[in-house]
């Protein structure tokens, strides 16, 4: 019984270090000892084949061969011992050194690493003087990056999520506490409070889920070729129904002949309605124009207002979660401000890019490109 625990006990593997050690000096060995023995075979016979043809030209040897041939003998093992022993002792130096050398950046990516998977995500691996190391430290470093990214923008996340989720949430609990303890009757109107709040929970929660599946890469994209101005104008008279007499004015500017676009149809028009409906919350009056033109083989759309626009030093933040703009004021429900991160995002994986232009006072113009059939 005992026999199997320790014949199925796992074998203790050796370091790199002493296997590319051991290795060294076997070859070394293999290479020593081939050397003694080819020169103790041969250097013999080579010596006395020396010695017949010095006889050969006069020279007498008779009685000294015998002589001769041993001390060379007895010469050659002598120098042959010590060069084993120093050749020995210089190659094995040598390869603990090499070994050493080769092992040092592997024993440095396995403390970057323990210390990585324990949650320190700034570390990074040096370059190596050996290509293949360097490769793979570069491989390390770009990974490391990319999950460094991961994590803040997870934990950005959490926070704005926790954030804009405790508001709705007061509101809820603030109502639900007054009607238990009677403070406020129950009414269509306490009710339809409450409904907006679970209903803006609701949509905030979508929203998260989208833009996390977008940002992941998640999200499908079915492209196809689609016509624009067709598409525009179905969108535009759908949101027409939704403006009020005294509300901004909504138009088309759409040429009649454009070439086709490469994009997922309900994506976009997810893009669309977002651009329009932030345009529709931030316009009291004027004018709404959605607009499509060719330029440098791209196909433009682009949303213009004549709302309150947005200030310069928050244009670099408006396609952040979660993120609005403080001067402006909407006139329709706040919605979640995810929308214009959902929308850069599912441009993107479309294959194009949005932009935004905006003067305090005059408006904004949302605009985006879609690759050509």
């Amino acid at each position: 019984m005992s026999f199997r625990r320790v014949g199925s006990r796992k074998r203790k593997a050796l370091p790199l270090t002493s296997r590319l050690l051991l290795s060294h000096l076997l070859v070394m060995m293999v290479a020593v000892g081939t050397m003694v023995i080819v020169g103790k075979l041969s250097s013999p016979r080579l010596f006395v084949l020396h010695l017949q043809q010095l006889e050969g030209r006069g020279f007498s040897l008779r009685y000294a061969r015998t002589y001769l041939v041993k001390g060379f003998e007895t010469a050659w093992n002598r120098s042959t011992f010590w060069a084993v022993i120093v050749g020995t002792t210089a190659a094995g130096g040598l390869s603990y050194w090499v070994s050493k050398r080769i092992t040092q950046p592997l024993t440095q990516i396995e403390q970057i690493t323990q210390k990585f998977a324990a949650g320190q995500l700034d570390e990074r691996l040096p370059p190596s003087e050996i290509p293949e190391l360097n490769q793979l430290s570069a491989s390390f470093n770009r990974m490391a990056v990319s999950l460094e990214g991961v994590e803040r923008r997870r934990r950005e996340l959490i926070g704005d999520l926790t954030h804009e989720l405790r508001t709705p949430l007061t509101v809820i609990r603030g109502y639900l506490e007054e009607l238990a303890d009677s403070q406020i009757e129950p009414s269509s109107e306490v009710y339809q409070r409450l409904i907006r709040e679970t209903t803006r929970l609701q949509r905030l929660v979508n929203d998260t889920q989208e833009l996390s599946k977008a940002e992941a890469g998640y999200l499908p994209i079915h492209l196809q070729a689609i016509n624009v101005c067709p598409f525009l104008k179905s969108l535009v008279e759908k949101f027409s129904d939704q403006l009020l007499d005294d509300g901004p004015a909504l138009q088309l500017e759409c040429p009649s002949k454009l070439p086709l676009v490469m994009a997922d149809a309900d994506r976009l028009e997810q893009v669309l309605m977002n651009l329009l409906g932030n345009a529709i919350s931030y316009t009291e009056e004027g004018s709404i124009t959605v607009r499509a033109w060719l330029e440098a083989r791209r196909l433009w759309i682009a949303v213009i207002d004549t709302g309150s626009g947005i200030a310069p030093e928050d244009i670099p933040h408006i396609f952040e979660r979660f993120w609005r703009a403080g001067q402006a004021s909407a006139r329709n429900t706040r919605g979640t401000g995810i929308g214009l991160a959902i929308s850069q995002r599912l441009i993107e994986l479309q294959g194009g890019r949005i932009q935004v232009e905006s003067v305090v006072g005059k408006g904004s113009t949302f605009k985006f490109y879609l690759p050509l059939v």
